[in-house]
């Protein structure tokens, strides 16, 4: 798993909302025309490249799917009030994590600070060269960390931290996003809440990253720090346009021009990446979704870059002989 990891990463969970000190542009909008029509043709090519609302039926079981943006937003009001009909009617929201997952995960982080902090090993001053320390503690210091803090974070966490811009970090902290108000109204409802995997399956997938690739996602990420407030705008437009699967198709872009990265690698450090990020997980998922449905109409919500691909939730789903159709947002 290599340095590109951070951008996907921030699409999926840490993707920051938008806010009004962040005066991003969307960087795709800013390509030329030929080369978004490129972009859109890729992603195309993919099952299920674009959209974040569909149904899947099989028989009498009735599962609806929504894919979702984890941050806080104004424009997803307009999108849950589309989700409520089906959401009253669900037997059942499964999510990434619930209540219950999200209260193990801060227990289980107090209990063992060290998941995020490096209590035995060489800290980041350590491990950069003078140049890239320097750059870093600016860039944390931007975002209300002091660079003696900052030295002792793991690799990883110091890289998610750095896909917020500073502009978006007040918000992220309390952020719930389209995946939380959907908790809140199943709540109101009475309808139970159920995850879709256990809540330490993310630190498992940086478990096994190497040190080395820990620290390329730090450089790559200073790299791009004077872009992280275009980022940010880049990722919640694409996913508001319901183009998810562009961003993905961008980010290959992005990576080509990072030195070192020749179109076979930046293809195989993808495949490695969906496969840890993505398929791994849809695949558990399956069954989960699928026991769920065969006891009354499912309601599943999450990130939105899930949904597509050979081995996304949806085209999965269709191997096992459910109808998928997509349901229109407005």
């Amino acid at each position: 798993m290599r340095a590109l990891f951070l951008t996907v990463a921030a699409a999926l969970w840490l993707a920051p909302a938008a806010h009004a000190e962040c005066k991003g542009q969307n960087l795709i909008a800013q390509l030329s025309p030929d080369a978004q029509a490129a972009l859109r043709s890729q992603a195309a090519e993919y099952p299920y490249g674009s959209g974040n609302y569909w149904q899947a039926t099989r028989g009498d079981q009735v599962i609806h799917l929504i894919g979702t943006y984890h941050m806080d937003d104004p424009r997803h009001a307009a999108t849950l009030a589309a989700l409520t009909p089906a959401l009253d009617a669900a037997s059942i929201l499964l999510v990434e994590a619930g209540p219950k997952e999200e209260a193990a995960l801060k227990s289980h982080m107090a209990a063992h600070p060290e998941i995020l902090v490096n209590t035995d090993g060489p800290t980041l001053p350590e491990l950069l060269s003078p140049t890239e320390w320097a750059a870093l503690s600016t860039a944390m210091t931007a975002r209300g960390v002091p660079a003696f803090m900052a030295a002792k974070f793991r690799p990883w966490y110091i890289s998610v931290m750095l896909g917020i811009p500073p502009c978006a970090v007040a918000d992220a902290a309390t952020a719930r996003g389209l995946d939380g108000m959907l908790q809140d109204a199943a709540a109101e409802q009475g309808i139970p809440v159920q995850a879709l995997e256990p809540y330490d399956t993310i630190f498992g997938i940086f478990d096994q990253m190497t040190l080395q690739d820990q620290l390329d996602m730090i450089t790559t990420a200073l790299a791009t720090e004077d872009q992280s407030d275009d980022m940010a705008a880049t990722l919640a437009d694409t996913y508001f346009d319901q183009e998810s699967r562009l961003l993905w198709e961008f980010s290959r872009l992005q990576a080509l021009d990072q030195p070192g990265y020749t179109p076979e690698r930046v293809d195989s450090d993808f495949a490695e990446m969906e496969k840890a990020l993505m398929s791994d997980r849809n695949q558990a998922w399956i069954p989960v979704i699928e026991a769920a449905a065969a006891k009354g109409p499912v309601f599943a919500g999450f990130g939105a870059l899930h949904l597509s691909g050979e081995k996304g939730v949806l085209n999965l789903l269709a191997q096992d002989g459910y109808t998928i159709t997509q349901l229109p947002l407005p």
